[in-house]
């Protein structure tokens, strides 16, 4: 009898030593697992600028395309971080060697050898601000060769329109900024200007513009509904980001983000 007894104690003994090494290993690999899962948490940099309300770091969520572009990221298990310069600065700091940023946003697709895009982060619709008692009449692009347009220095308008200011047939001012075109605008030191619908909107909004409302409104014929992308730079690197970065994007809804964002603008403004 209690030669028996004790073969049962040894037997409960294997087996609890049994499951005890089972329940132990099963930790183990748990926390493998998530070890490896943090240690595949990186960052993806890139830089901005401030033109709002799509981008700047005194925005809410630093603007609507960074919430999409943070929302996206954050899809696929990653994390984003934007630093924010003057548009020219933005863009060279990803081109400088040993950096950081792996490319830059919002920004409208165009031929290069140095950028690859990716998928659309929504449209930007694209127009001409012009004095209300003064409206500009156009019906092709080379009608606008008549007047004097403002244009923001560095920035991309319709292939079109900047291949006639490049040619020298489109006479234009180049500015700083759209605020500054605004202004312009309104006083009339210029005929229009090239800008964005929802910057213009935004820019009207603020407490130091609103006086120039009741002066200026968007020429009722569109440029072009633009559609921005981020601008990931051509190497390895850059690739591997903008494929993890469309991946995210699938997994979202980027247009509810960006409608949803620019209604609370509309709204804020009144």
């Amino acid at each position: 009898m209690g030669h028996e007894l004790r073969v049962k104690r040894v037997i409960v003994g294997v087996r609890t030593s049994r499951w005890f090494i089972v329940i132990l290993c099963q930790l183990m690999l748990l926390s493998g697992t998530l070890a490896m899962s943090a240690a595949k948490a990186d960052t993806l940099y890139l830089t901005s600028l401030h033109w709002p309300p799509y981008s700047g770091s005194t925005l809410k969520e630093q603007g609507a395309t960074i919430a999409i572009a943070r929302a996206a990221i954050r899809a696929v298990g990653h994390e984003l971080k934007v630093g924010f310069f003057p548009w020219s600065r933005a863009i060279r700091l990803v081109n400088r060697a040993g950096s950081e940023y792996i490319g830059y946003l919002p920004a409208y697709s165009y031929p290069t050898d140095e950028f690859i895009f990716s998928n659309p982060l929504g449209a930007s619709p694209l127009g001409l601000v012009e004095q209300h008692q003064h409206p500009i009449s156009w019906s092709s692009l080379a009608d606008l060769n008549q007047y004097r347009l403002g244009v923001v220095r560095d920035y991309r308008n319709t292939a079109e329109l900047d291949a006639m200011i490049k040619l020298g047939t489109q006479n234009v001012e180049v500015v700083n900024s759209d605020e500054h075109n605004v202004k312009k605008v309104a006083t009339a030191r210029i005929d229009a200007a090239v800008i964005d619908l929802h910057v213009f909107g935004y820019l009207l909004s603020q407490k130091k513009l609103k006086p120039l409302a009741g002066k200026l409104q968007i020429n009722k014929k569109t440029l072009e509904d633009k559609q921005m992308f981020i601008a990931f730079k051509n190497t390895p690197e850059g690739h591997y980001w903008r494929d993890i970065f469309n991946t995210g994007l699938s997994k979202i809804d980027e247009k509810s983000i960006l409608d949803g964002y620019m209604s609370e603008v509309k709204a804020g403004s009144k």
